[in-house]
């Protein structure tokens, strides 16, 4: 019996069994299609946008050089100077509903407790390099990974779980659904899945233009919808408004994705050849709840939307490194009460807001006879200091507060980079999946207390660059800010510890 079985090795599976082996769990991933790669996982047509909340979950974890490799990202792009005092002003910002904006525009005062990192900005990348990364570090933690197995039945008692997947039974003490917006786990344990249904047929596609010049780069509005051309040669992607009825429903001609391109684009383009298409929906739904029993889900599994503003890998990536070391910690025996009770109550809020969002861009892209005024209002809104701030706080991954029941406005967020005088940094720190305790103070006041949690909590101490006004943190295994204190109590920050960490090993 492994200790979590895991349906679905897509780069959430991935990177969630990682977490879980680094916390010393046996970890079983078992994956539908019998090979890794696909011409829809690689560029251009898997191409993606991790925001800046997933690249510093990649640094925190040790991946972030690994990751702009395979993604041919530059480092000048993605952090600040190594070196600098100074945090830098945002250098990027999403679009909304395919409307570009600008990000000299951002109030950086408004943007709370950031300090210089490796990690400030996101970057393209593509399914293809993050599952190869992701699958990587699986593989040297002792992951093992079966392809070619679909899930086909789910069964759980009090002990366990038995996932049934190409004729075989696997036994897991935990199952988790990670195959999916189509999950078969999903449907096979009975989860609720609720929202709204489509509004459009979207379309990705590698073709080869008679003309290219027909059709201007990047996001193009239309009275009848929407088209996207790339960079990539060839690159084609549209969002035509029927209300999602041609998605899967019959093949993908060159014929029929010419005539909705030249029906969008109001041209007479000539698509002369299809390489490779595939189409999706913009259908908005959720689970009620992300666990049932021993089985849980997340990323699309646990929630599915339109890719319009590149959100969903993102999320996914926060789902997993939220459920991890909660999960990890309830395999051990050494999770407090209710803890993985708090993985649905502090992502499904999250995901929710990622519904919506994509919902609003739906609705302001929708053609009628008033779309171009409604357009014209948000954009103008947008474009104002405030409305562009806004956007960035939403889509850069960074800006999210879970609730943890403090007044103090940085418990809840995810940690600043804080810097130690010996060149350190919070995000090293975190690199074994263990809470981090820092304490600034000259006389390491919490040392002797942190002691209790060896092996659960990393305790660092000592003189930083910037302390942002406080004398102690401490950070979860995932990077939010648990606790932080202008005095260093330790009566404080034992609460905390216990309440996220479970009781010390001599209590």
């Amino acid at each position: 019996m492994h200790d979590v079985v895991i349906a679905g090795g897509g780069p959430v599976g991935l990177f969630l069994a990682g977490e879980l082996a680094l916390s010393g769990c046996s970890v079983l991933v078992l994956e539908r299609d019998q090979e890794p790669s696909s011409p829809l996982k690689a560029l251009p047509l898997g191409m993606r946008g991790l925001n800046a909340g997933s690249a510093e979950t990649f640094y925190r974890r040790g991946l972030l050089e690994a990751m702009m490799d395979a993604s041919g990202a530059d480092e000048k792009e993605v952090g600040a100077d190594p070196h600098a005092s100074e945090t830098p002003a945002p250098r990027d910002v999403s679009h909304f509903a395919g409307m570009g904006l600008d990000a000299a525009g951002i109030d950086a005062s408004a943007l709370p407790f950031r300090l210089p990192s490796p990690a400030m900005e996101g970057f393209m990348t593509s399914l293809e390099a993050v599952a190869t990364v992701v699958a990587g570090r699986a593989a040297a933690l002792g992951v093992e990974i079966i392809r070619g197995v679909p899930v086909t039945a789910v069964t759980q008692d009090d002990e366990g779980v038995v996932a049934t997947a190409g004729g075989q039974e696997y036994r897991g003490r935990w199952l988790v659904g990670c195959d999916g917006g189509r999950s078969a786990v999903r449907e096979l344990v009975g989860f609720d899945f609720v929202g709204t249904e489509p509004l459009f047929t979207g379309y990705v596609a590698e073709v080869t233009f008679a003309d290219a010049r027909q059709l201007p780069l990047g996001f193009n509005l239309t009275p009848d919808g929407m088209y996207l051309r790339t960079p990539f040669e060839g690159h084609l992607g549209m969002n035509d408004f029927d209300g999602g009825t041609f998605d899967r429903s019959q093949p993908l001609t060159r014929e029929h994705l010419q005539a909705v391109l030249r029906r969008i684009s109001g041209t007479d383009v000539t698509l002369t050849d299809v390489q490779l298409a595939s189409s999706f929906t913009d259908r908005a739904m959720q689970a009620t709840s992300y666990r049932k029993g021993r089985v849980l889900l997340a990323g699309d599994a646990a929630h599915i939307h339109s890719p319009l503003g590149g959100q969903g890998l993102n999320l996914g990536i926060g789902d997993a490194v939220n459920l991890g070391w909660k999960l990890a910690a309830t395999v051990h025996g050494t999770a407090p009460d209710g803890l993985l009770d708090t993985y649905t109550d502090e992502r499904h809020p999250v995901g929710a807001a990622i519904l919506d969002w994509s919902r609003a861009q739906v609705a302001t892209m929708k053609p009628g006879p008033n779309a171009p005024a409604l357009r014209k209002l948000v954009f103008d809104l947008m474009s104002t200091r405030d409305g562009v701030t806004h956007v960035h706080r939403q889509t850069s991954g960074l800006f999210h507060r879970y609730d943890l029941g403090s007044e103090q406005p940085l418990v809840g967020r995810t940690a600043p980079d804080f810097r130690f005088t010996d060149g350190t940094r919070l995000g090293e720190l975190l690199g074994k999946g263990e809470g981090v305790v820092l304490d600034f103070t000259a006389d390491r006041a919490l040392q002797s207390v942190a002691k209790g949690w060896d092996g659960r909590i990393r305790y660092a101490a000592g003189p930083v660059r910037n302390d942002l006004g406080f004398t102690a943190l401490f950070i979860r295994p995932d990077g939010i800010v648990a606790w932080a204190d202008t005095d260093a109590d330790p009566e404080a920050f034992q609460q905390a510890a216990t309440r996220w960490l479970g009781h010390p090993q001599h209590w």
